[in-house]
């Protein structure tokens, strides 16, 4: 049997100024968001070489989450986090596991709230 050994690279905190919502002021003045991933992969080349080409570009994460944000507007921030999942799952093929975490700050509802969060995660099915 193979072992194995998973790297969880965190990214925490990456802010964005973003037009989503299901009201049209959302989509008019815009909001704050805050996004964190858990990104799991096999590492062991990286670490053994100690070498980036090897590594999950983080750059290149936060990137993919920018083009979500930045592009398209969606209603629901359920559809914004599946479409960032979907797109690391697409760009980084050596991932294992991802985590979203997305935060929309100041939502118009009437209640005093620090903000809303949503949390996905998407496994890769194994392939036998």
């Amino acid at each position: 049997m193979k072992e194995s050994s998973l790297t969880q690279l965190k990214i925490i905190g990456a802010q964005y100024y973003a037009y989503h919502g299901v009201k049209p002021e959302e989509r008019e003045l815009g909001g704050k968001y805050e996004v964190d991933l858990e990104l799991i992969y096999d590492a062991r080349n990286a670490v053994i070489n100690d070498d980036v080409k090897y590594a999950l570009n983080y750059e290149e994460a936060v990137f993919c989450v920018s083009e979500i944000l930045e592009g398209d507007n969606y209603n629901l921030v359920e559809t914004i986090a599946s479409e960032i999942l979907n797109l690391l799952m697409e760009k980084f093929p050596e991932l294992t596991e991802v985590t979203v975490r997305l935060r929309k700050f100041s939502a118009p509802i009437r209640h005093f709230i620090d903000y809303i969060e949503v949390q996905q995660n998407m496994k890769r099915k194994s392939v036998v």
